[in-house]
């Protein structure tokens, strides 16, 4: 069966020539159709343009009979004389044979088995079927294991009492022990509905075994948004773009208004893209009706298009936005709107330089696949994407330029108050600011703070036996102004632990790094009591990047209040 689908799979890609997409007249925002046109529905594909082609029963001809052909004849031949004999696995040479012949077209058009396209299906949804619980591996004396370190607010896992330092042992009877933690959260996933069972080694020491019921878990892509202080908001955009994004936006915007709001930090780093529409509509609610905000350019006039703002009431909060070189494609889209019209002022570093938008298309048997259909413009005309004629897969991903002889001169435009913004790799802030992250020692320590922290909430750490975690600890909460302190004392108490357990660092190498322990403790202390929304507030307090984009937020001010003036006087 499997080489069945794998073929098929096969005969769809060499039909795609075949596929033709009907003309529609192009549909402004406010006026698309209640049922979202971007939808996937089994049967169907997803066109990042708007409207789905009209794919045909591809027609079997002599030239594609011989390509399959050959591939059965291929795989028949590692099968009769290869060392691996039949225990070759002929499915994964299939994937691998679609997986390399869409990778010879462009790094983005790729194919998905079931697993993974079901996966790529859950994500644009917003929402998984699961427990409701992240898990992430940590290693101690050479053995690498799951462990919970948050759990969602009203969650089965959450509903169970699992919580921060629970070592996943069992999963349906199968060991978890020394696994990937991706391999066990796809064995605690399933069907909506359907019944897991877990055992657990608790932070205590004691184990139990808890059956819990899958449900929907909702998986914003928003996952927080508050005032930074008064009249700063901040909204976090690091997850994607899917179905709510948009919709998500508009609630954090009205609430942080109610709130005082009078100017606006846009966090876009790490964000990967998604759907294209939904990047549109949120360039929207910052850009008034008429502006241009995207143009796709595709070998039909299907995936050709203008996106334009219809938002007769946009919002003119003073807006800066963070990126970084993970920020990708449709976050792309949004920064290098918002940029061309010196709508805001962008910060960070240069982005990844994704401008090619994928049709998402259906196969037999669940899997699907991603196929280039166009590429797309900002307002200026620039092309978001960067070179990839010259680099292998690893490096084009790892984002690996310095292998390139860059162009000196790129492609060249102006904003509206005539900045000049360059093309043809990313988005180049306005004002680059490194965050240079862990260092190597840093990261080290990583593991002995998660199980120093899980040693110090159950009471086994000398002299600090009472150290309790705030009253009013809720899962969910955010962390109060003061919110958990890490007293010296406590980070002593970690270097003489890390010293104990024999790390590759000497005493000194462990005080020197005394800040960045703190930090950490105070990240994995919040994570015990609060969950991750309260832990990441803490690493935002000594952002470097959020520090230098609250400075910029005047002269965003300034900047949109000239912009606006030019666009008075263009329509007088």
């Amino acid at each position: 069966m499997t080489k069945i689908f794998g073929l098929i799979g096969l005969i769809c890609i060499l039909g795609i020539g075949t596929v033709r997409s009907q003309e529609r007249v192009s549909q402004p925002i406010s006026q698309l159709p209640q049922s979202d046109p971007f939808k996937i529905k089994p049967g169907s594909s997803f066109a990042a343009s708007g409207s789905s082609p009209n794919i045909q029963k591809p027609v079997v001809d002599t030239e594609r009979e011989k390509i399959v052909s050959d591939m059965v004849e291929a795989l028949d031949v590692i099968r009769k004389h290869y060392a691996g004999g039949k225990s070759s696995d002929q499915s994964s040479l299939v994937k691998s044979a679609i997986e390399s012949s869409l990778h010879s077209l462009d790094p983005h058009s790729n194919f998905f088995d079931a697993q993974e396209y079901s996966s790529l299906l859950e994500e644009e949804q917003s929402e998984y079927s699961g427990i409701g619980a992240t898990i992430v591996n940590y290693e101690r004396n050479g053995e690498r294991d799951t462990y919970v370190i948050a759990t969602f607010p009203g969650s089965p896992a959450d509903r169970a009492h699992l919580r921060f330092g629970d070592k996943i042992l069992l999963v349906d009877d199968k060991p978890a022990i020394g696994k990937d933690s991706i391999d066990v959260r796809d064995e605690v996933r399933g069907r909506d509905g359907s019944l897991v069972r877990v055992k657990v080694e608790h932070a205590s020491g004691a184990v139990e075994t808890v059956d819990l019921k899958r449900t929907v878990v909702p998986q914003p892509s928003i996952p927080d948004y508050y005032m930074l202080r008064p009249g700063i908001g901040y909204v976090n955009m690091s997850e994607g773009f899917n179905y709510t994004t948009s919709g998500e936006l508009a609630n954090a915007l009205r609430d942080l208004h109610r709130q005082g709001m009078t100017s606006l930090v846009l966090d876009l780093r790490e964000n990967p893209g998604g759907i294209v529409e939904q990047a549109v509509k949120t360039a929207e609610q910052f850009l008034p009706a008429g502006s241009v905000i995207l143009s796709q350019r595709g070998r039909y006039r299907i995936d050709t298009r203008v996106w334009k703002s219809t938002n007769r009431a946009a919002d003119n909060v003073p807006v800066v936005v963070l990126v970084n070189e993970n920020t990708a494609s449709a976050s792309e889209i949004v920064a290098g709107a918002l940029q061309d019209y010196d709508r805001a002022i962008i910060i960070g570093e240069k982005t990844f330089g994704k401008g090619l938008v994928q049709n998402v298309i259906n196969l037999p048997y669940g899997t699907g696949l991603t196929l280039t259909a166009a590429r797309y413009y900002t307002p200026s005309g620039r092309s978001i994407q960067r070179d990839y004629s010259r680099l292998s897969l690893y490096d084009y991903f790892t984002n690996r330029t310095d292998l390139l002889e860059q162009d000196k001169v790129k492609f060249e435009a102006h904003t509206v108050t005539n900045r000049k913004v360059y093309g043809g790799d990313g988005i180049m802030p306005d004002e680059r600011v490194a965050n240079l992250g862990m260092t190597t020692q840093q990261s080290a320590l990583l593991d002995p703070l998660f199980f120093f922290t899980r040693e110090l909430i159950t009471g086994g750490v000398k002299g600090f036996e009472k150290y309790n975690v705030p009253a009013g600890a809720k899962v969910g909460r955010r962390l109060a102004e003061g919110e958990i302190s890490v007293p010296e004392p406590l980070v002593d108490a970690f270097i003489n632990y890390t010293t104990a357990e024999k790390a590759n660092m000497s005493t000194q190498e462990l005080k020197d790094q005394r800040g960045f322990i703190r930090t950490r403790l105070r990240y994995n202390l919040a994570m015990s009591a609060f969950g991750s929304i309260a832990a990441n507030q803490i690493l935002l307090e000594e952002d470097p990047q959020l520090a230098k984009a609250s400075e910029a937020l005047p002269r965003a001010q300034q900047l949109e209040a000239s912009a606006a003036k030019i666009r008075l006087n263009q329509h007088k």
